[in-house]
């Protein structure tokens, strides 16, 4: 079993420290910059504060600090007499490129591994690796390594090329931050109605559940739901009606290029009626 230390104890390095904690790899350091993680129940012996390091033991060092913190923290590292043969930063939107220091003055094996899931606290985070995705990239030596991590999560792992980094964190936050933002916006949609946030929110979170669902099972086409699918222009201008004086125009502007997206992924017949009716709003409302 492989040994790992930890840089940055912030939700995503302190999730992962308490899985592979739990998973039976063993954690040498947990090394942190400013104040000790209060909430993590490890040996005191193993937090570290990071200018107190001068050696790392383990065979893997992972860079879980924020993305603006990741190359110089790697700058750093050299300064200290001893480092792991691999080094991996959790970044979703940056490259290996970020740890080339390491890989040219100290001949590091260097990669990025980073979960494809939602972490918004430490503790429930590091419930949701198992079944998840790694997305790794880097160098052939440090993937293996990185690779049987993730196994030993119970997680999956696929590659990518390092020039493609900032395009898959952008499907990432397309699917997960920029979901969550919509629901907001169906919340703000749903109490113009007269209900409070708070019911707006649990009344509408099964409906969410079960579109989740429906795409586990099935393709995008095949899971959408809705006017769209049935071709219902009325509908569409029902809702268009309803926005005026209720929505705010950012939201209308939100509606209509998603209510685009799904006439064209639906299809069909009625797909030139409704798409003549999207442009007319768009070009109505300056969207």
């Amino acid at each position: 079993m492989q040994t790992v230390s930890i840089v940055g104890l912030g939700r995503a390095g302190g999730a992962l420290a308490i899985a592979l904690d739990r998973a039976g790899v063993r954690i040498d350091y947990l090394i942190y910059r400013t104040d000790p993680p209060v909430a993590m129940s490890f040996d005191p012996q193993k937090l570290v504060r990071f200018e107190s390091v001068n050696a790392i033991p383990s065979e893997i060092l992972i860079i879980a600090t924020a993305d603006q913190d990741i190359r110089a923290t790697a700058e750093t590292l050299p300064k200290t007499t001893g480092l792991p043969r691999v080094v991996l930063h959790l970044s979703g939107s940056l490259s290996s490129d970020e740890l080339s220091n390491l890989k040219e003055s100290r001949d590091v094996a260097v990669g990025s591994m980073h979960p494809l899931i939602a972490i918004s606290d430490a503790e429930l985070g590091s419930e949701h690796f198992s079944g998840a995705y790694f997305c790794l990239e880097g160098e052939p030596t440090a993937l293996n390594p990185a690779k049987q991590l993730v196994e030993v999560l119970g997680a999956q792992h696929f590659s990518i090329e390092t020039s493609f980094k900032p395009l898959y964190h952008a499907a990432a936050v397309m699917a997960s931050g920029n979901v969550t933002a919509l629901f907001d916006a169906a919340i703000e949609m749903l109490s113009a109605c007269g209900l409070p946030h708070e019911r707006a929110h649990r009344i509408l979170f099964p409906l969410l559940q079960s579109t989740v669902s429906n795409l586990r099972a099935r393709s995008t086409k095949q899971a959408l739901t809705g006017p769209f699918v049935r071709g219902d222009a009325a509908a569409l201008e029902r809702h268009l009606d309803a926005f005026e004086g209720t929505i705010d125009e950012r939201i209308r502007s939100i509606y209509l290029d998603l209510a685009e997206r799904s006439v064209r992924l639906a299809g069909g017949e009625h797909m030139a009626e409704l798409l003549a009716a999207i442009t007319m709003a768009k070009r109505k409302n300056g969207c």
